[in-house]
């Protein structure tokens, strides 16, 4: 789950992430970041509460905290989908119905809107292919409300059987040098 950056100065920095899909979120990140800047545009994260008009009175990291709930919350499961098994998961559909059971949205329209506010802040990842493909702007809307479009919360232990990084193969002589600083990834 390694990924290597080499800086203008022709630098070579390594980080790895502790499983496949953190790796994947943070080369998507990294990549937009550079793209913007390649643009001559500042690069800046972009407020989803003011780009959807999400209201003042919806907070989320209290919705996030509720979600959670061992009892109440969502029930984060064992799901299959081409020959992988996503553990700690659970479906968009999963998501959708429970935010409407639990009273925060009146109707499945509005549940799109807030799970795409809690998937843009990071509160929720997405999982698998059809997911993925969505929340990098594959779809006309970042969170899917269907049955195949899988989800995890960032610190629940998720991770996924079956996936093969045989293609992201990084060389062992790559790694030769000195550690200049140790530390672990910190994405908001």
């Amino acid at each position: 789950f390694v990924f290597k950056l080499t800086a203008a100065k022709q630098q070579d920095h390594f980080f790895q992430a502790a499983y496949l899909e953190e790796r994947d979120a943070w080369v998507r990140d990294i990549k937009k970041a550079i793209h913007c800047i390649d643009g001559g545009q500042r690069f800046a994260r972009k407020s989803t509460r003011k780009s959807i008009r999400l209201p003042e009175t919806i907070n989320l990291s209290a919705l996030y905290l509720s979600m959670k709930d061992p009892e109440k919350g969502i029930k984060e499961l064992k799901l299959e989908k081409d020959k992988k098994i996503f553990n700690h998961c659970f479906t968009g559909t999963c998501v959708i119905d429970w935010l409407v059971s639990s009273k925060y949205i009146r109707n499945r329209r509005e549940g799109l809107m807030l799970a795409s506010s809690l998937l843009n802040e990071g509160y929720l990842q997405p999982a698998g292919d059809t997911s993925k493909a969505a929340a990098e702007g594959l779809s006309d809307i970042p969170f899917l409300d269907l049955s195949d479009a899988y989800y995890y919360f960032p610190d629940s232990g998720f991770f996924c059987e079956g996936n093969s990084s045989d293609d992201d193969v990084v060389l062992k002589e790559e790694f030769r040098g000195i550690i200049v600083k140790q530390g672990c990834l910190l994405k908001q």
